[in-house]
């Protein structure tokens, strides 16, 4: 049977005298700098919102919160537990308000972020005092209502010396030790504090002599909260003045911008702001670390 003709005609092979035409490349197409610009602008607001809205990512720069945070230690903030104020979006791109949409009170124990009245910063502390609750402290011992908050004497803690957590015997004398493994060590003293609500956590307590162990007592208003960090004689929180670079007292509730989740990850200093450089300086026992405190 003879092949099925075909429309195409072939081409010549081989025959160095027969031109090849390519078609012509498609000419470049402007770019619309206002679509990308659009779009980078889109991207932006959405990430935004996701930060003021839903959660954000925190950095913690001082020991006030030790033993239980690190400095060099990144965590997730969510934003919506407390409901949401002027202080809820990034950057605090809003001026001071009162007022919360959807609202409620932090409870005993959480760990939240709070900026102090008139400033724009954000402070990590722990809730101590919730509204209309009198606080005092004697020789470094909470007294909450009347009732001396339950202590238990925990044994020292072992933190390992590193760049971000150096021991400096002016911030922790005498307790710098060499361990048997031959590497220095940070010797806590650690006390567990029960609150109300069945809460517990580990604080730090040097002793009973640091200027900010005797407060109060002194009322939480209506609509604040009273904090305090978990380093007690190494933090500025609700005990100490603005002036003193403190909370200057109890919160106001639209002042708090979230509650604290989970460490995500931690370095030790040894490296730069590189994020390629960051493997080498992890803190491998931090990631994941819940900061909810236990409840009995």
């Amino acid at each position: 049977m003879a092949p099925e003709a075909s429309n195409v005609a072939a081409e010549p092979a081989g025959d160095p005298n027969v031109a090849r035409i390519k078609p012509a490349p498609e000419a470049d197409k402007p770019v619309n700098w206002f679509e990308e610009i659009r779009g980078l602008f889109l991207l932006l607001l959405a990430v935004l919102a996701f930060h003021s809205l839903v959660a954000k990512p925190f950095y913690i720069p001082t020991m006030s919160m030790m033993p239980n945070l690190l400095v060099g230690d990144r965590l997730v903030v969510s934003k919506y537990p407390y409901g949401w104020s002027w202080v809820s979006v990034s950057f605090h791109l809003l001026p001071p308000m009162k007022g919360r949409i959807m609202g409620s009170t932090p409870e005993y124990g959480d760990i939240v972020i709070a900026t102090p009245p008139g400033g724009n910063s954000d402070y990590i502390k722990r809730v101590i005092g919730r509204p209309g609750d009198t606080i005092e402290v004697r020789s470094g011992r909470v007294i909450l209502n009347g009732e001396e908050v339950v202590r238990a004497v925990q044994p020292n803690m072992l933190l390992p010396v590193d760049l971000n957590s150096p021991c400096n015997a002016s911030d922790f004398p005498m307790l710098k030790m060499r361990g048997a493994d031959g590497k220095f060590y940070c010797e806590l003293p650690i006390i567990r504090e029960t609150l109300p609500n069945g809460v517990s956590y580990n604080t730090i307590d040097l002793g009973p002599d640091y200027p900010l162990d005797n407060y109060g007592p002194y009322k939480v208003p209506a609509g604040h909260v009273f904090l305090m960090g978990d380093n007690r004689d190494r933090s500025a929180d609700s005990r100490a003045s603005l002036d003193e670079l403190g909370l200057g007292g109890a919160v106001p509730l639209e002042n708090i911008g979230g509650r604290a989740e989970i460490v995500t990850f931690s370095l030790d200093g040894s490296t730069g702001w590189n994020p390629m450089s960051w493997w080498q300086s992890l803190r491998g026992d931090r990631a994941g670390t819940s900061l909810r405190p236990d409840k009995g």
